[in-house]
């Protein structure tokens, strides 16, 4: 076998391999003998049909047969010899196959890149410190209100606050309806602001039964790209207005609250433990997400194509089951939409695991029990839910792999420069939800 190997661009190889005529026609007939023996073709019984006759039935199909395992076989030789760290499925380019002729093929695919982490005395981090007041709990509980509200219709116009109404409309861009941009009995909450910028300021001032036109822009980077930017025309018809009752933290309440005895203490004490669960997991993925942002800034790799490929299908697929009620106009979102942010997490998983290879990272199991007993503690029955991840393989592993990045993660804090930065609670989680 003779081989040699070249770069085609980026990280693309090719691999062009010589196999030698003997051992291909011995395959050939070794293979027509095999198949002689359990093939039954007209006039002759099983097994006894002339080795001539099963050659011209069958020899094309063998001959392909075993050309595809050898070409397989050899490149993977090839692989395992050469040390290739091998990226993407390989794409076989088979030459012409004569009798008696030595045969040629090639084999395209990707390698993974040399990665060596650079610059990480640079950088600086800040860590958000954080601690718990009376007054975030205050809010927390005001926003448990908030969700235990009930709505009552009224006749006055509509407020940014407190407000919610329902609504049709239909949207148009240059006097033509556009996909998607029309509803009916839309509910819509004033402040959360969950329409286009432009669209809520619309509908302030206006009362039951009005009918108007709100005019807005889509974003430059919203997701349906041929709406990006443009001018949109909402007809809209007011149907009700309601504004928010809020309950009083009555036993009755605080019990539906799933605190046993009612007791505003305790629910306060509960509140508060989620809160400190909240801010700690929040503290991790803000300082894991700022050294990312740092590290791809200080390591710009190549990587393989077919990763982010990958990765581009898997955010696709995220977008369409998040927005289940509009499959169809998500499944048309173009795939360049999904391709930095496929990229920039294909760059962070092969530093982190290069990290963890380099350093021979193992999973720290008193940190996977803390982490199970930390995912329990929200639930009614914690050593449930601890045995259900404990028997479920799949599960585990998901957190087995967060617990190595958050150990690459602190490999890396004690390379780089740690700044302490004091914040409120709601500052934190102000910030997360912009990350």
């Amino acid at each position: 076998m003779q081989v040699s190997i070249e770069t085609t661009q980026g990280l693309g190889r090719r691999a062009t391999i010589t196999l030698i005529a003997d051992p291909i026609e011995a395959a050939v007939k070794n293979r027509l003998i095999k198949k002689a023996q359990n093939v039954r073709i007209d006039g002759f019984r099983k097994g006894k049909a002339p080795m001539d006759i099963v050659k011209r039935h069958y020899s094309v199909e063998v001959l392909q047969y075993v050309l595809g395992d050898m070409m397989e076989r050899n490149f993977f030789d090839v692989i395992e010899k050469e040390n290739i760290n091998l990226a993407s499925p390989p794409s076989y380019f088979p030459g012409e196959y004569k009798t008696g002729e030595n045969f040629s093929y090639s084999v395209e695919f990707e390698v993974y890149p040399d990665i060596e982490l650079k610059n990480l005395e640079d950088i600086e981090i800040e860590t958000p410190v954080v601690e718990i007041n009376d007054a975030d709990v205050d809010t927390m509980l005001e926003t448990l209100r908030k969700q235990q509200a009930s709505w009552q219709e009224n006749n006055d116009v509509v407020k940014a606050e407190d407000h919610r109404v329902t609504i049709d409309f239909t949207g148009s861009i240059d006097g033509v309806e556009f996909e998607g941009g029309s509803e009916t009995d839309s509910i819509l909450v004033m402040g959360e602001n969950k329409m286009i910028p432009g669209f809520e300021e619309g509908i302030l001032d206006h009362k039951t039964g009005d009918k108007f036109v709100i005019e807005a822009n889509f974003p430059e980077d919203y997701q349906v790209e041929k709406l990006r930017g443009k001018l949109a025309s909402f007809a809209i018809v007011l149907k009700k207005i309601e504004v928010r009752q809020l309950p009083e933290l009555t036993e009755e309440l605080i019990k539906k609250l799933g605190i046993v005895d009612g007791s505003l203490v305790n629910l306060r004490g509960e509140v508060r433990k989620n809160m400190e669960r909240e801010l700690k997991n929040t503290v991790r993925n803000s300082i894991k997400t700022k050294l990312i942002e740092e590290l791809l800034k200080s390591n710009e790799i190549d990587v393989p194509k077919a990763l982010v490929e990958k990765e581009i299908d898997a955010l696709h697929g995220q977008v369409i089951r998040r927005f289940s009620d509009n499959k169809t106009l998500m499944s048309g979102l173009p795939r360049k939409l999904f391709e930095e942010k496929a990229r920039q997490r294909v760059v962070v998983g092969l530093l982190f695991a290069e990290i963890i290879s380099k350093n021979d990272l193992k999973v720290d199991k008193v940190l996977l029990g803390k982490r199970l007993s930390e995912i329990a503690s929200a639930y009614e029955n914690p050593q449930q839910v601890i045995d259900y991840y404990n028997n479920n393989e799949e599960l585990l592993n998901n957190i087995r792999s967060a617990i190595l990045e958050e150990q690459a993660v602190e490999y890396i804090l004690d390379k780089v420069k740690v700044i302490d930065k004091k914040m409120n609670f709601t500052e934190l989680m102000s910030q997360a939800l912009t990350m």
